[in-house]
């Protein structure tokens, strides 16, 4: 995982300036930090370099892949898509991918490596687990959140996570709460980085 808290030449190194430079930005408030007590040394939160270089219209480079959480939606609707992406705006650091098929989808995450995985069971039932299973096996993705939108008539949705999913969502069911639960984990997971 990446670090929570950069020095100053940290911070120099990943923006490209002079330790002084951001001595002066952190000295005149442009960059939010602390000092350590009892020493001039400061430190700069990664969520503060994030906004400060956002701001500054800076390229993220290497922070860049760590702010985004990437979702990538199999077999949905267009409706469900846009409504997620409505409250989970890719603005806010929410990146997306499309998969139509079981094939699309093991290409798109080899290749967009997604934090979460929302799997659309009116794909096709065994499509959707073998999904969710071949993920699971995956090493790279044993903390990833893999969600299930069970159909109506799904027998047992809460017996899907015997198959990898993290949660399930029997339809009909609420976007938003979906979105919140992406969000908290989300959260969570920056909390603890």
């Amino acid at each position: 995982m990446s670090k929570k808290v950069f020095t100053t030449g940290q911070v120099a190194k990943i923006c490209h300036v002079a330790p002084r430079t951001v001595s002066k930005w952190f000295d005149t408030g442009k960059l939010r930090g602390y000092r350590i007590p009892g020493s001039q040394d400061r430190r700069i939160p990664r969520e503060q370099l994030i906004r400060f270089m956002k701001e500054n219209h800076m390229p993220l480079g290497s922070l860049e892949e760590e702010c985004w959480h990437k979702i990538l939606v199999v077999g949905a609707e267009p409706l469900f898509i846009e409504r997620l992406k409505e409250l989970l705006p890719e603005d806010d650091d929410y990146k997306y991918e499309i998969a139509h098929s079981g094939f699309e989808a093991g290409n798109k995450v080899s290749s967009f490596h997604p934090d979460s995985i929302i799997i659309d069971h009116a794909l096709g039932r065994a499509e959707a687990l073998q999904i969710a299973q071949t993920v699971r096996r995956n090493e790279s993705y044993k903390e990833a959140l893999i969600i299930a939108l069970a159909s109506e008539d799904e027998p047992n949705p809460e017996g899907l996570n015997e198959y990898g999913y993290s949660e399930s969502f029997k339809k009909p069911f609420d976007v938003a709460l979906l979105a919140e639960r992406i969000r908290t984990l989300v959260d969570e997971k920056r909390d603890n980085m």
